[in-house]
């Protein structure tokens, strides 16, 4: 299940609830070390250098005790105690040139790499750094960040304030921060996000379930290992459900393209795509399972809707206002689930929507900034408190806000934080995928009872699609996520 966020006393309370077991400190470092370098492996290759800098605390041992589990790599470790006696040091272990010999002595002070590191673990400060920082430290860490060699940062980015998630005078420039236990509340706040960089939790180190329910959680992988669920043999398209997508206009017909396919990864029992006129042609010749129709006025749903999709590429000015007042109607009294996104966000007007009714909205941080009638700053500056006025003003609907840590909830309960994707999905059509995937799980009955953990799985699956077309190649375009949708990380049960 996902794990709280929880801030500096919280994890301190944790810890202490560990400990009154009988678990050592000992044992929970181990397998932190563990998960250290099982991180470090997938940055590296065999046979790479990398570098330890170890601080005189429990991160520096975390760091340290990552070492013996990177026997195929080259490691060396620099204790870092005085920063003013270690920066010529740390500055001869990185320049660009060959060194002397490698030791793997258990002493790190003849540890040489005979090559620049090609990754830092950053063990210097934990969580309990609560001091300003020294120009000793402020400029070992400058010269850290400035090697611009790629740095894994241990449960936080040193210097960083793990409640605030600001610098505390300087903090490491991390690519991947892996946090330990449970991620800290300081490292969700866009002002730490240039130090975090990509966040990864090590959750399984030993310690004692969390004894803290939070607001915010984050999200796993194995939360989505059975989902979703099997399906019965007996199954036949009307027990999946009718998904009703309207999209696409004059200059944005490939969003409705997009956002149908997608659907179909989620594998409805069928798929109706309404477009304009000026586009029901190219909409249509690209697609062969989805039944594409031109949208009226007087459209009808048909009578197998299970749920109505509404948004993608409809941002052409001469979108008659006839379909404004249509989406609004929907949102307003429609009992089926009704999804919404991109320009169709604009049309909704605050207040209550049906009992019990499914309405979900999609929006990033600019069209949350309009929703709100306040800037992209004040969205990005509290995301969770974004999402609760977001969702307070339009009938308590359910909020997809996208953006890095992309977060899913309503205006009361639970938050929960994606951990998948990357600064690659900024891509025109990358929320049209989304939007498809969405639509096209909650149009399955089967689906639409837990309409959280549905949407934080469309959510991560999108993100961890992103992720494998990542690793895997660099020049991948918004197309090649709709084959991937489902397969990272787990596939469909069903078929």
């Amino acid at each position: 299940m996902p794990v709280p966020v929880v801030n500096i006393a919280q994890m301190r309370e944790w810890e202490r609830a560990t400990w009154a077991t009988g678990q050592t400190e000992a044992e929970v470092i181990r397998r932190v070390g563990e998960k250290i370098a099982g991180c470090a492996r997938k940055l590296t290759r065999a046979g790479d250098a990398i570098l330890i800098l170890a601080g005189k605390g429990n991160n520096g041992n975390d760091a340290r005790a990552a070492r013996e589990h990177l026997t195929d790599r080259r490691v060396a470790i620099l204790d870092v105690t005085k920063p003013e006696a270690a920066l010529a040091e740390f500055q001869c272990r990185t320049a660009p040139k060959a060194f002397g010999a490698v030791s793997n002595s258990s002493s790190s002070d003849g540890d040489r790499l005979e090559a620049r590191p090609t990754l830092i673990i950053d063990g210097l400060f934990g969580i309990g750094l609560d001091r300003l920082l020294d120009d000793g430290w402020i400029k070992f860490i400058t010269a850290v960040n400035e090697s611009k060699i790629p740095i894994l940062a241990v449960d936080v980015p040193s210097g960083l304030n793990a409640d605030s998630g600001l610098p505390q005078g300087a903090a490491i420039e991390a690519a991947i921060t892996l946090t330990i236990g449970a991620p800290k509340i300081g490292l969700l706040r866009q002002s730490a996000w240039p130090f975090v960089g990509r966040l990864e939790v090590a959750d399984d180190v030993g310690l004692v379930p969390c004894p803290h329910t939070t607001e915010l959680n984050w999200t796993l992988p194995d939360d989505f290992a059975d989902f979703p669920p099997q399906r019965a043999v007996s199954g036949h398209k009307g027990s999946f459900g009718h998904l009703v997508i309207i999209a696409g206009s004059l200059g944005y017909h490939g969003a409705a393209v997009l956002a149908a396919r997608a659907a179909q990864r989620a594998q409805p029992g069928l798929i109706t795509l309404f477009t304009q006129e000026a586009v029901y042609r190219p909409v249509a010749e690209q697609l062969q399972a989805v039944m594409v129709n031109i949208w009226k006025p007087e459209l009808k749903l048909p009578k197998s809707a299970s749920a109505i999709l509404i948004g993608p590429g409809l941002a052409a000015p001469e979108i008659a206002e006839e379909m404004k007042i249509f989406t609004r109607q929907l949102w307003r009294d429609l009992k089926l689930p009704v999804i919404v996104d991109a320009s169709a966000l604009d049309w909704l007007k605050p207040g209550a929507i049906p009992r019990d009714s499914i309405r979900v909205i999609t929006p990033h941080p600019g069209e949350a900034a309009r929703l709100l009638n306040t800037t992209v700053k004040e969205v990005q500056a509290n995301r969770p408190q974004a999402l609760r006025e977001i969702s307070k003003c339009f009938g308590n609907c359910w909020v997809v806000l996208k953006g890095n840590q992309t977060l899913i909830g309503r205006s009361a309960g639970e938050i929960f934080v994606n951990s998948s994707g990357n600064p690659h999905l900024a891509q025109g059509g990358s929320g049209d995928v989304l939007a498809g995937f969405i639509g096209g799980l909650l149009a399955q009955p089967a689906l639409q009872p837990d309409v959280g953990k549905t949407t934080s799985y469309a959510v991560w699956a999108h993100g961890a699609a992103a992720d494998a077309l990542q690793a895997a190649r660099t020049n991948w375009v918004v197309e090649d996520l709709i084959p991937e949708l489902g397969e990272a990380g787990g596939k469909f049960n069903g078929g």
